[in-house]
């Protein structure tokens, strides 16, 4: 006898896949990278930040009023009277230094330090030409500090203008208005005299027993030096090594007292050859002798 009731299949139904669809496991593995999840904590949130600035930066009045906020804070800070130069120190310079530094400086003080170039500032007391070095701070209190280390006149240079002061080096100090104010200093003249101020020093230390009859020196076609002396003599001194051709005439002059005699110039451009020049008058008195002695 056939039965009536149905039988379930021996067979279970199939249960459903665990694995993820396609696109959900390349968002797990996209997940897993450090870079999409730095991205997603970072750049989503400066991203929707950036996008937020931008539209509301983008009406015209929002900016100006940004703009006036941000330059009223600054003022505020930079007012502050921590901030505020009063004063300016000069340290260092002779009073007319000193003068023309304030007077080539057009500080309306006080001042906002923020508003100082000390750079610029530096610079231009730089270009002065008594001015050597100078350092230029800040100092506490509101002191704009300048610390300046003037050129010391070693020479005088004549020119066709007047009398300039200059230092060791050659640089241009000033203007003097006369050779009595410095009598300490040598003088020195000619086509490019000033570009050789050290050998010119070197030539008057040199000169030892000569300095009190020394008048100055003469740079004698931007090549070489005279050395000037009283009752118009002259010392001729070579191209090269003109210490040593100078220290030569000394020697002869402590020997036999030859610049005592109407001597107007010493040649010693040819090293080998030094050349005597006697002056006029004492030329016209070794004539009338020869002439005594051969009519005798």
């Amino acid at each position: 006898m056939r039965s009536l009731i149905r039988r379930k299949p021996d067979t279970a139904p199939a249960r459903p896949d665990p694995a993820p669809s396609r696109l959900r496991y390349r968002m797990q593995r996209l997940m897993l990278t450090p870079a999409f999840r730095l991205f997603l904590r970072a750049g989503v949130p400066m991203a929707l930040s950036f996008a937020a600035a931008t539209a509301w930066l983008a009406d015209e009045a929002r900016r100006d009023q940004l703009n006036l906020a941000i330059a009223d804070i600054r003022n505020q800070i930079e007012t502050r009277p921590e901030f505020m130069v009063n004063v300016m120190a000069v340290d260092g310079a002779s009073l007319g230094t000193d003068e023309d530094i304030r007077e080539i400086l057009p500080l309306d003080l006080p001042v906002s330090s923020f508003d100082l170039d000390l750079a610029a500032i530096l610079d231009t007391v730089r270009e002065l030409p008594a001015v050597k070095d100078a350092a230029v701070r800040i100092r506490t209190g509101g002191v704009l500090q300048i610390d300046v280390t003037e050129r010391v006149p070693a020479v005088l240079w004549r020119t066709r203008d007047g009398l300039e002061l200059a230092d060791e080096t050659g640089a241009v100090v000033g203007a003097a208005l006369a050779r009595a104010d410095h009598p300490d200093l040598p003088v020195i003249a000619g086509e490019g005299a000033v570009d050789h101020v050290p050998e010119a020093l070197r030539i008057v230390r040199a000169a030892g027993p000569l300095a009190p009859r020394l008048r100055g020196l003469v740079r004698m076609g931007a090549r070489r030096w005279d050395v000037v002396l009283d009752r118009d003599q002259r010392i001729l001194l070579p191209e090269e090594q003109p210490v040593q051709a100078l220290e030569r005439v000394i020697a002869l002059n402590q020997v036999q007292e030859l610049l005592e005699r109407d001597v107007a110039a010493v040649d010693m451009r040819l090293a080998g050859r030094p050349t005597v020049r006697m002056k006029p008058t004492a030329i016209e008195q070794w004539l009338k002798v020869q002439k005594a002695s051969l009519g005798d």
